[in-house]
């Protein structure tokens, strides 16, 4: 692993798929549960794996890469800012490359690149149809203490805390240069995203 590399995988995994109505990091999307298609890139990308579970998730389910880090979710009932600070806190190097469990169509390409933006800023994040991707971004350790002040203040809307941090915004139009589609940013929040994540699965096993 290069030095450029030195940065921990974070998935995030402890959300309760209210929506779906079915644990979604189990649903299985050409031919493999989704959180093995997410923990399979990022560790292309990264130096290690953390996993952000409930505490009430059964972790031999998940059925993990051997060698992954596994952390209850310090703030439970949170939302995703309580997962990303669990995971950033638990990373065993000074930055996290932080994603959802459902997003099946990660692009390794933009990971990387993503990660090679970090120099002098504390958050690198993609800026898609407006708004920052926060859930597939990157967090420097410098960012617990920001983030656990709006957790303690029950804010937690994810990007709250980004006044307060050097962040370094990647534009649509560059994210497209690694991911033309951004398919990367699809998520499984429902079943017809599930279904759409299936038919597009299946045409790239035909091609």
């Amino acid at each position: 692993m290069d030095a450029d590399a030195a940065v921990t995988g974070v998935v995030l995994a402890g959300g309760k798929s209210r929506r779906l109505g079915r644990p979604k990091a189990l649903e299985r999307v050409g031919g493999q549960a989704l959180i093995s298609r997410v923990c399979q890139r990022l560790a292309q990308v990264c130096d290690g794996l953390v996993v952000v579970v409930a505490a009430d998730t059964d972790v031999a389910a998940l059925a993990l890469p051997p060698g992954t880090q596994v952390v209850r979710d310090l703030y439970p009932d949170s939302g995703s800012l309580g997962g990303i600070y669990t995971g950033v806190e638990a990373a065993r190097h000074p930055w996290a490359l932080v994603v959802a469990c459902d997003m099946p169509f990660l692009s390794v390409p933009l990971l990387r690149h993503l990660a090679m933006l970090r120099t002098g800023h504390d958050v690198v994040a993609p800026v898609i149809g407006g708004f920052p991707e926060p859930t597939h971004a990157l967090y420097a350790k410098a960012c617990l203490g920001p983030m656990r002040q709006r957790l303690e203040q029950r804010r937690l809307k994810i990007t709250g805390f980004y006044d307060a941090v050097r962040v370094a915004y990647v534009t649509e139009e560059e994210a497209r240069r690694h991911d033309p589609e951004l398919r990367s940013f699809m998520n499984t929040n429902t079943q017809e995203d599930l279904d759409r994540a299936l038919a597009l699965a299946a045409e790239a096993e035909r091609t």
